[in-house]
């Protein structure tokens, strides 16, 4: 399919998706003072910081950014995103590190075979050589957020590598994907001052979220599988992860607890983000 098809075709999904969510996902909930200044903010609730992965072979030399047009109108929060906001039983999905050769193939058949919708929060180093996931996620109607070039833990950077790390994504995925990322999500969920500044002049709100499967501790599938159905409610962000070790229990997570999610009523959204 060449590539102006795709983006008509993911256009036309996502305008479907958005027209779904509009009745259970009206805006989403910012906790923070909307348009005053950032002040450091803790990290979100959910898993502890890990050691950052060692760098990749493949990394690419930094790319030329730019915020697109409406960057600078999107406003500095003080702290991330957590639910969503709306009348009835929505949730989210979120997929943090990848794209990964090796799960989320299995992910996005599992997403698709329930015609549902969800969020993948990618790093830029692993779209490098697998770029065929993101045209697919594209296709499908996904949302694909920035998680950074490398997944470091921001607190200990300067602002300009926070900078580099998340612009160098932005570029990568509007190359692959089709248009800039319009979410962004903090490794470890580590976030400061600078991360949301300069998120939002590249035009992208922070998502964390509600409900850590803690899939990362490899805990086993049923304990993921329960985690989810325990935290399920109206406006839930799950947390969950196709990269970054051995997720073979978050795939086969996913088989179980999605459809339970669907038969209990939850509606498995993407959200929409204020206009601003």
């Amino acid at each position: 399919m060449k590539k102006d098809q795709l983006l008509t075709r993911r256009r036309a999904l996502l305008g479907g998706v958005a027209a779904l969510g509009a009745a259970g996902a009206a805006g989403l909930l910012g906790l923070g003072a909307g348009g005053d200044p950032a002040a450091p903010a803790a990290p979100a609730a959910g898993a502890p910081a890990r050691r950052p992965l060692k760098p990749s072979t493949y990394r690419l030399q930094p790319l030329v950014g730019h915020g697109g047009p409406n960057a600078s109108r999107t406003l500095v929060r003080r702290e991330p995103v957590l639910r969503m906001t709306g009348v009835g039983r929505t949730m989210v999905l979120t997929f943090d590190d990848g794209p990964d050769r090796r799960y989320t193939p299995d992910i996005l058949s599992t997403l698709r075979a329930y015609d549902v919708r969800a969020m993948f929060f990618v790093c830029g180093e692993m779209v490098v050589d697998n770029k065929d996931l993101l045209a697919e996620m594209a296709e499908e109607g996904h949302v694909v957020g920035n998680h950074t070039w490398s997944h470091p833990l921001l607190t200990e950077l300067s602002r300009g590598r926070i900078r580099s790390e998340m612009e160098r994504t932005s570029d990568v995925i509007e190359e692959t994907y089709g248009e800039r990322p319009r979410w962004f999500r903090a490794p470890y969920g580590a976030w400061n001052r600078s991360a949301f500044q300069l998120g939002a002049e590249l035009g992208m709100e922070p998502l964390a979220w509600t409900v850590d499967t803690l899939d990362w501790t490899e805990p086993g599938t049923r304990t993921i599988v329960d985690q989810v159905e325990n935290g399920a409610g109206p406006g839930v962000v799950v947390l969950s992860h196709d990269a970054g070790g051995d997720r073979s229990q978050s795939v086969r997570a996913l088989r179980d607890y999605l459809p339970q999610l669907l038969d209990d009523g939850y509606h498995i959204t993407v959200p929409r983000r204020h206009q601003v």
